[in-house]
């Protein structure tokens, strides 16, 4: 497998909790590397643009006013498969089906404050990362 990057942000449940390192440990024992990384408030509209992708779904609008409501942290990860070793290292969705030692079963609170986000694909990985990030901001 080739070095890949992916996109992950810690959400506003877990910053409050203050698990921004915990969870950092977590990728970075699993032997990711955060290769840019930043603390920010999304506004409603950066959320909304963000996740337009589920902008049909039921779950938007709540989902929009979460990623708002305190800060997150939007990075960078970089390793062999990353966009799959992310997912592994954050667990299923819904933290009742999520694997032990997962992000997700360890502190995600529910299906909707779970944590946790991260690219499902590699051309998802590329749009996400370029969102948040310039070229100049990424630092391997």
């Amino acid at each position: 497998m080739a070095t890949q990057r992916t996109l992950s942000i810690i959400k506003p449940d877990a910053t409050n909790r203050n698990l921004t390192g915990a969870i950092n440990a977590k990728f970075e024992e699993a032997g990711l590397r955060i290769v840019a990384q930043k603390r920010i408030r999304l506004s409603r509209d950066q959320a909304g643009a963000f996740y337009a992708v589920h902008k049909e779904r039921p779950f938007y609008d709540e989902l929009c006013e979460f990623m708002c409501s305190a800060p997150v942290v939007v990075q960078v990860l970089e390793g062999e498969n990353a966009i799959a070793m992310n997912r592994d290292v954050m667990g299923a969705t819904n933290p009742a089906e999520a694997a032990d030692g997962t992000i997700r079963k360890e502190y995600a609170l529910s299906i909707g404050e779970n944590s946790v986000h991260g690219s499902d694909a590699e051309e998802t990985a590329k749009q996400e990362i370029a969102f948040f990030f310039s070229e100049l901001e990424i630092v391997g």
